[in-house]
């Protein structure tokens, strides 16, 4: 009864509007005002991570490219699917493909280096006028570098096609949706990693195996009737399944995805952000 009664009182304290209200008003307040911190910190990450490589930054995009003909030649030619055009599936199957793959690089980049986005900055988080919250943001603004190689990729394949659908003109808001949960996340593992050095661990075996729990490479129909709750358990799938209706079916095939996906961009990155304001000061002593 004891457990009952505190997991309740957890849940309501998750989902307090007014809590989660103060928390996104004043995060993001914050990130505003360090807007220029940010962007020069996206910047510094991303030089910073092919520093002293022979084509320096061009890895940048030559490794989302890399991996994009990699999933797209093992599935369409190693292991043979071809799946005709269908009202199941009105595209080919390499679009389908990128529509999923595209957000989850993202996703797998944000959620691998989230964990030590204040732990390889100890010498700025221990300094008491630096603005440790734009450090998650700079991690998961470099982290849509795929995002962006592969959405250059699929327009450039409808264009090519002139096959682009009307649903295009919501992708601003899918990727917006998709931020705001990643960032939530991003808060939620910097501030608590360095308390629980394990889940940079956890985290990175997920990110090993997440692609094949997402929706990327399958309908959901295709998945075993036994099987296919744990796809609709995953908030990632959600999240793929808007960018689909975006880019792939060229109609609203996921409207419940739509709803699910804004609610947990909101209630992520609310969370995310009290958890962080509340751990922050005491952050730089286990640094």
């Amino acid at each position: 009864m004891n457990l009952v009664l505190a997991a309740a009182r957890g849940i309501r304290s998750a989902i307090a509007p007014v809590a989660n209200v103060r928390a996104l008003r004043e995060g993001l307040a914050s990130v505003w005002h360090h807007r220029g911190l940010c962007l020069e910190l996206t910047r510094r990450d991303l030089g910073s991570q092919f520093a002293g490589q022979a084509i320096g930054r061009l890895w940048i995009v030559a490794h989302p490219l890399i991996m994009f003909g990699v999933y797209i030649l093992l599935f369409t030619v190693v292991l043979r699917v071809n799946i005709e055009a269908s009202l199941d599936m009105p595209r080919d199957y390499s679009t389908y493909i990128l529509c999923g793959l595209a957000p989850w690089l993202a996703t797998q980049q944000a959620l691998a280096r989230a964990p030590t986005a204040l732990a390889s900055q100890a010498n700025l988080v221990k300094q008491v006028v630096f603005p440790i919250e734009v450090l998650p943001v700079g991690v998961v603004t470099a982290a849509g570098v795929p995002l962006v190689t592969g959405l250059v990729v699929i327009l450039a394949r409808l264009l090519l096609r002139g096959d682009v659908p009307a649903t295009l003109a919501l992708l601003p808001l899918a990727i917006a949706l998709h931020g705001a949960f990643l960032l939530g996340i991003a808060y939620a593992l910097a501030i608590i990693t360095p308390f629980f050095r394990d889940i940079k661990d956890i985290v990175a075996a997920f990110t090993l195996i997440g692609v094949y729990l997402i929706p990327a490479f399958y309908l959901p129909q295709w998945v075993p009737e036994a099987l296919r709750p744990w796809l609709y358990l995953n908030p990632f799938s959600y999240f793929i399944w808007i960018y689909q209706d975006c880019l792939y079916f060229g109609t609203i095939r996921h409207p419940e995805a739509w709803g699910v996906a804004a609610l947990l961009a909101l209630l992520g990155l609310a969370l995310g952000m009290r958890v962080f304001r509340k751990v922050k000061p005491y952050v730089a002593n286990v640094l």
